[in-house]
């Protein structure tokens, strides 16, 4: 007995329903008929009988090559998979009161995740009471994202986060 997941549809006799409307394997209307003559059908054609909709009135069933037709959603399925663009995010911290070499050091480094493909998160930590001046820092926030403006652009703006300021820089184009 083979297993039934949700993603495989029912083929030949996992097919439960009485009536099945049949199309053939060149996407020719056959009918509605039992179950039991689809199948017939299909095995004199040397095929696979396999349900494609199973929540119609009644049943859609196509008589197809299973081998095939699973290895062409296989391929089409990795296709997919190569085409899906993905990017990880990372994270610059910085603090109110940065000096311009460790600023420069840092928006470095964000440079360079930028360039990889990266989306950076630029993070202002405040300690104790730096957090009374929340503009000093938007202002290195803002700082930041201007000199990086010629390969970067902000996709989520400068927000107040507990303790810290965070803001999310994406390459451009």
């Amino acid at each position: 007995m083979t297993i039934i997941s949700k993603d495989t549809p029912r083929i030949n006799e996992e097919i439960r329903a009485r009536e099945v409307r049949v199309v053939s394997a060149d996407n020719e209307q056959l009918g509605i008929m039992s179950a039991r003559e689809a199948l017939a059908l299909a095995e004199e054609h040397q095929l696979d009988l396999v349900e494609v909709a199973p929540n119609g009135k009644p049943p859609v069933c196509r008589i197809m090559n299973y081998g095939k037709y699973r290895y062409e959603q296989q391929k089409r399925e990795k296709e997919a998979k190569k085409k899906q663009k993905t990017f990880t995010l990372k994270e610059v911290k910085l603090r109110p009161h940065i000096e311009d070499h460790d600023f420069y050091v840092k928006m470095k480094n964000a440079s360079k995740f930028l360039a990889e493909g990266n989306k950076v998160k630029v993070t202002i930590m405040f300690r104790g009471r730096e957090l009374s001046h929340p503009e000093l820092g938007q202002n290195v926030l803002t700082r930041f994202a201007k000199e990086l403006e010629e390969q970067a652009v902000v996709e989520k703006a400068a927000k107040l986060e507990g303790r810290n300021m965070t803001m999310i820089l994406a390459k451009k184009g």
